[in-house]
Formats: C-alpha cells, sequence, structure tokens
C-alpha cells in the first residue's frame, strides 16, 4: 500500500508491520524518512517538517540522508548515480513527476537483457503488475526513474535510466538502491563468507566507521559471499531489530555499508565491482539496475528469515508451491567414468530406494572422457550412448523417476569442435594469452551469434531427449574478460548476465516441465536473481555432514529450504576430509533441504540400501513441512547440539544433530518455538502428548548420545 501527502511530496510504503518514507524538499532534494515498524501518513509528515542538519564545515546536511545519492553537488558520499557524458561527469537531477505504478520495468530489474529501447514514457519497457511507487528525475536528456515495490514484509526497490538526448551517455555505476537506517548506537553487521567448499559461514561483527565492502569481481555471484546483509543493535535469533538487504544480481556485484563521520549508516549496492563503467548507452537506449530488496523485522534474525523465505516462495521462486523431489545424482559415484549401462544400474537401485529424479552428471557428451575436453559440444557421446540419451531417459521414466541432466553451457574447452570453429567466441584480450581455468575459457555469452549457438543446441536437446531436470553449472570465473571489435568492451559484464537471464527465460518458456537448478562448483551462483528463473541451487560441493550444518545454517539466513539441494554421500567422506559418519547423521544433514543422494550406490551394501529406502521415505513425509513450513532455528550447529525446526498448520518436525558429548553430560533439551501454548502435541515417534507451553518453555528431550548422533521428531497437534 502507498499513501501520499496532500501536496504530492511525501510517500509512505507500508507492508504488514513495516514502513518506509521518504520525501521530496521545496529544493527538490530526494531525503530518506523512515525504514522501521509500521508509521502512518501523518508521522511520516511529521518527520517530514523536521529540518536537516545545520551546516558543518567540510560536512554537507545531505550526506546520509538522501535517497538515492548521484554524483556532483554538496555531495561527499558514495553515489549511487555516476554518469559522464562526453567531457561533463555527474548529475544535477531535477524532479519531474511521480505515479503509483510498477508496472512498467518491474520485469527488467529481474532481468530482461539491457540495452532495450526506451518507451514513449522514457523508460524501459517490460512487464510486471502490482501497485508501488515510482519518482521520476531528469537530467538533461537522461531520465532517472526510482521504482519501489512492497512485497509483503519485503520491500523491492530498482531504478530504470533512459538516454532521451542526442548524445551517448556513459554509466560508470548505477546501483539499485541506497538504504539509510535509523539512528542508532553499535550497529552489528551480519554477513555470509566464504569460498569454494566452505560458503555461506555467518559471521557478525561490530560495525566500524568508514565502509565495509562485498562483493564480486569474478563474473558471477561468487563463493566469497552472498549478495547479503543484515544489521542489528541487539537482537538475537527471535527477538530486535533486524534490518536486511538483498540484491537480484547473478554477475559482479557490490554492497558498500558506510559508518559516516556523524554516525549515521548507509547501505548502497547493485551491479558491478567497481566505477570501471557498467554501459554506454546510445541515444534512445535504456538500463535497469537489478533489484535491491530490503527487509524490516522486529522479530529477531529468525523472524527476518522467515520473511525472506515467505517473500521468495510468494513472489521469487518459480511454482514454489510445488516440491523437489528426491534426486539421485552420478556425478561422485561415477566421475567421468560414465556408461549408458552403468547409469542404468544406478537407475534401478535409485528406483529401489524411492528416488524420484535420477540425473546424468558431467560426461555424457561430445569427446568429455575428463575436463580437458568436450565442453561446448552439446551432443550425446557415441561410444557411452550409441542410441543417444533417449534410451536411457525411457529406462528412468519407466522406473517411475525423472530424468535430469548436467551441462555447463557459458563454457568451451579449447580441445571441442566448438571452439575449433568459433575460436573468437570466448572473452579474451587481443595479444594476450588466454588463461585456463580447469582447461575451460568462458564464452561471450553478451554476443548474439553465441546466444543464439547455445539456444539452437540446447533447444535441441531437451526437445530430442525427454529430460525434466537441468544441472546448470559455471565451473570458471572471468579473468580476461575481453571483447575484441566491441567499442565498449566494458559491456561485457553486464550482458554476459542479461543473455544468461534471458537464455534461461527463452528455455523455461520452450520447455515449461523442465526444472533447472543453478550450480557454480557449488554456491557461486546463489543470488535472488537466478532464483526467479531456477527451481533450487546447488549449495556447495561440500557434502560432508558435519561441515554442511554450518553451510546450511548461513545459507537460511535468507534462503529457504525450498531450494537448498543438499545430498547424502559416501562414507569415509572422500571428496575432502575423510570423516566417517553414520548414514543416519547423512541422511537427517541432508534432509533440512532438498534431498539429494550422491553415493556409489552400487558399492552401499543391502542393508544400507534398506535404511535408505527408510530415511527417504520418512524425508518424502516431513517434505512439505521442510519445504514449504516456517523455519525456526533452535540451536547453531557451533553450540555442539545443533536443531531445526520447521512449522506447518497443524505439523512440527524437528531435526536434530549432535557432534560430540563431553564428560557425560546429558544433551540439553530443545525450547521448541511457534506452536500453540494452549494445545496439545502427540509425537508420531514415541506416541507422547506434549503440552504446548512445555514445549516451549521446558522443551523437548531429543535422546542423542555420543559422536555425530542424529534424530529426526515428529508433532502434531490434537
Amino acid at each position: 500500500m502507498t499513501d501520499i501527502a496532500e501536496d504530492g511530496r511525501t510517500w509512505l510504503l507500508s507492508g504488514p508491520g513495516s514502513g518506509y518514507a521518504l520525501h521530496l524538499t521545496a529544493a527538490d532534494e530526494l531525503v530518506h524518512l523512515h525504514w522501521g515498524p509500521r508509521i502512518t501518513l501523518a508521522d511520516a509528515e511529521a518527520l517530514a517538517a523536521r529540518p536537516l542538519p545545520a551546516y558543518r564545515p567540510f560536512e554537507s546536511p545531505l550526506d546520509g540522508r538522501e535517497e538515492y545519492p548521484v554524483e556532483g553537488g554538496p555531495r561527499f558520499v558514495r553515489p549511487a548515480l555516476s554518469v559522464r557524458t562526453g567531457e561533463r561527469r555527474g548529475t544535477q537531477w531535477r524532479f519531474v513527476s511521480y505515479d503509483t505504478s510498477c508496472a512498467a520495468s518491474y520485469a527488467m530489474a529481474y532481468g530482461t537483457p539491457g540495452g532495450a529501447a526506451c518507451d514513449a514514457s522514457g523508460e524501459g519497457g517490460g512487464e510486471g503488475e502490482g501497485d508501488g511507487l515510482r519518482l521520476r528525475f531528469a537530467d538533461g536528456g537522461l531520465a532517472i526513474t526510482l521504482h519501489y515495490r512492497m512485497r509483503g514484509e519485503v520491500l523491492e526497490r530498482w531504478v530504470s535510466l533512459c538516454n532521451g538526448g542526442d548524445a551517448s551517455v556513459e554509466l560508470l555505476r548505477a546501483d539499485a538502491a541506497t538504504w539509510t537506517l535509523p539512528d542508532r548506537e553499535a550497529w552489528r553487521l551480519s554477513r555470509l563468507h566464504g569460498r569454494w567448499a566452505a560458503e555461506s559461514r555467518l559471521v557478525t561483527a561490530p560495525l566500524t566507521y568508514g565502509e565495509q565492502i562485498i562483493g564480486s569481481r569474478r563474473g558471477h555471484t561468487g563463493h566469497q559471499h552472498l549478495p547479503w546483509v543484515a544489521l542489528d543493535t541487539d537482537a538475537t535469533e527471535e527477538r530486535g531489530e533486524v534490518y536486511g538487504c538483498a540484491l537480484g544480481w547473478s554477475g559482479s556485484w557490490r554492497i558498500a555499508v558506510a559508518q559516516l563521520p556523524d554516525a549515521r549508516v548507509q547501505i548502497t549496492g547493485g551491479a558491478g565491482y567497481d566505477d570501471s563503467g557498467l554501459l554506454l548507452l546510445a541515444p534512445g537506449e535504456s538500463y535497469t539496475t537489478p533489484v535491491f530488496a530490503g527487509l524490516f523485522s522486529d522479530g529477531g534474525f529468525g523472524g527476518a528469515s522467515r520473511a525472506w523465505h515467505a517473500y521468495q516462495r510468494a513472489y521469487v521462486i518459480p511454482d514454489a508451491g510445488r516440491d523437489r523431489p528426491v534426486l539421485f545424482n552420478s556425478w561422485e559415484a561415477t566421475g567421468f567414468g560414465i556408461s549408458g549401462e552403468q547409469q542404468s544400474g544406478l537407475a534401478r537401485r535409485a528406483a529401489a530406494i524411492g528416488v524420484e529424479l535420477f540425473v546424468v552428471d558431467d560426461g555424457w557428451f561430445g569427446a568429455r572422457t575428463d575436463d580437458r575436453a568436450g565442453l561446448g559440444d552439446w551432443t550425446p557421446n557415441p561410444d557411452r550412448f550409441p542410441g543417444g540419451l533417449k534410451p536411457l531417459a525411457d529406462q528412468v521414466h519407466g522406473l517411475g523417476m525423472r530424468f535430469g541432466i548436467w551441462v555447463e553451457p557459458e563454457m568451451v574447452n579449447p580441445d571441442s569442435d566448438l571452439y575449433r570453429a568459433h575460436p573468437d567466441w570466448v572473452q579474451h584480450q587481443p595479444g594476450r594469452r588466454r588463461a585456463e581455468f580447469r582447461n575451460q575459457l568462458v564464452l561471450n555469452l553478451a554476443r548474439p551469434d553465441v546466444q543464439e549457438y547455445l539456444w539452437e543446441r540446447l533447444d535441441a536437446l531437451l526437445s530430442d531427449t525427454p529430460v525434466d531436470f537441468v544441472k546448470w553449472d559455471f565451473n570458471r570465473c572471468f579473468t580476461d574478460a575481453g571483447w575484441p571489435g566491441e567499442p565498449y568492451p566494458q559491456r561485457l559484464w553486464v550482458d554476459h548476465v542479461r543473455a544468461f537471464y534471458g537464455l534461461l527465460d527463452r528455455l523455461r518458456a520452450a520447455h515449461p516441465g523442465v526444472a533447472f537448478e543453478s550450480c557454480s562448483g557449488g554456491g557461486g551462483r546463489i543470488d535472488l536473481g537466478v532464483l526467479r528463473r531456477t527451481d533450487q541451487v546447488w549449495t556447495s560441493d561440500n557434502t560432508d555432514p558435519l561441515d554442511r550444518l554450518a553451510i546450511q545454517h548461513g545459507f537460511s539466513q535468507l534462503h529457504p529450504a525450498r531450494v537448498m539441494a543438499a545430498w547424502v554421500t559416501d562414507s569415509p567422506n572422500t571428496q575432502l576430509n575423510g570423516r566417517v559418519s553414520s548414514l543416519r547423521f547423512r541422511f537427517v544433514s541432508a534432509m533440512a533441504g532438498v534431498l539429494g543422494i550422491g553415493g556409489d550406490l552400487g558399492r552401499w551394501s543391502a542393508e544400507e540400501l534398506a535404511e535408505a529406502a527408510r530415511w527417504v521415505g520418512l524425508y518424502k513425509e516431513i517434505r512439505p513441512l521442510v519445504q514449504r513450513g516456517e523455519l525456526y532455528r533452535l540451536r547453531p550447529p557451533t553450540a555442539g547440539l545443533g536443531a531445526v525446526q520447521y512449522v506447518l498448520g497443524d505439523e512440527t518436525v524437528v531435526l536434530a544433530w549432535l557432534q560430540a558429548q563431553h564428560y557425560g553430560e546429558p544433551v540439553p533439551a530443545l525450547r521448541l518455538r511457534g506452536l500453540d501454548p494452549a494445545a496439545s502435541y502427540a509425537c508420531r515417534e514415541t506416541g507422547e502428548v506434549h503440552r504446548g507451553a512445555v514445549l516451549l518453555h521446558h522443551g523437548l528431550g531429543v535422546g542423542l548420545k555420543g559422536d555425530l548422533d542424529a534424530t529426526v521428531i515428529r508433532l502434531r497437534r490434537i
């Protein structure tokens, strides 16, 4: 809901429990008023009547108070917008108009290709729906529109720019939004950091004066940071005010959190890591930034997470109401040494334990017998699959499972038919050696001919073979991001991602029954932008069940279990650490998300297969709660005893993991959340009946002991 003051210069956007207000001064300065608990329009007008701070030498009264600081004029904070036209740099804008519809360019903010022509309103085209707010400004021929839309408790913000002048405009920097926090003391900053096989680990530290910057200059979202930050002063898991921001962009990005000299705090973020240039807008062209979404919660970090999860299930994730199937992936069982007969054997074993989706990973195409050849040649290897993939897919379907494949379309091996035919199609700098990672190069997806080639190959693949699922991988960062012959080669960084989105959108439209998983060597491409067009994400290449608990704990701060793929693999763990763990511990760890199995089923004993079938059956029973229920993090994994709880209607399920029991100390009871204190709950494992108030205030015993023990407890309201 959007309320507007009578003078048309104060605006208030309201969610169920939160509000956001801004005001245009008599001097056409757009200032931020409020972000926090829900307020009235009268409250916003009272805030607007407060004067800006008095002048201080060497300071600007606008700094820390402007809604979207541009470069130029009496400002010293980091600008959200920096443009260059000829010899002139900066912006001196004037207010033009406003309206309360976001329909015109919302779709572009989540990923329609850039460089579109301006429409009659001076903005980029696109489709969307719903009410919101648009504020239009102009600087000469450059039209600048700030967009707002409240989605539940999440406020989506983005900016569109259109060059209506006669000369080109260079966008050096065009951030999606600047968020201003209220005056508080002792802010703390939380973020998710990591690396390959150790993604999404939560760290919280006091915010200090100056800027703290996270981001990626690698061409994809990156393993090093998820594009999310949260700030609080004294919040706990279930109590206190939390402000969070998340960026929907799958390329290079930057979020800067600044505590200014007067202690005010602003968060600015958008596409691109530095200010070297995003795009060159020719006359008539437009650019729309990604969405930079913000959330206020007074329910602590748990309340903030549940609001983020509800937002993504309702507005971001495709078909979020449809539960994801239990899958088997062949990679850790076979590596590159695959064959049709071998995959058939694994498929029979997978079907016998209740798997619903069988995925053939790397090695099925071209001359792909190792990682040195074949990328780019997306046709089945004739020696391994003489009849193509269709006979295997038909067999998998006959066993009652869906069929999936692995692809890495944005990459190419130098040893491939594609590269030999088109060496100019890769990103490269003229006269420089082409650096290889994992024996591969990155295709320049910004090129229309590369886009069309990939569309034709992937469309043919999905048309010729009854494929139900595609694992889309991205195993190499940008290094030599050059585009010989292109007048403005920097555009590659933006246009590659836009083209990636466009290709996924086109494939989904042509093949609506096919689900997609985003993967980038594990968790290297996870963000709100890619989640708008994929059904799940591969959280990490690290499948060790103990390591995964910390990764999954961090992941859950922003994203729901509905998209978090998690596998049960072999013990000892062969990939990373050799850790030995029980099948019980491995399954309960993976059941906290979208359950998958990646072990070598051909080596599992009859007893292990029977136990696995029981766990798969149990997961199918609790799957609606895990994938659609509200998540409560009862204890973090660093506490020795870790636990999460999911609540959906009258049902609740608790997953608990004990890392190690020391000195014979009893394992503490778990205080549950989200229950009715006046109701009774029956435990499906023991038949015991518990009072809701007792579970909430005194806890539930979990009966764990020893090392690496785990359990699942189901409760039903009676």
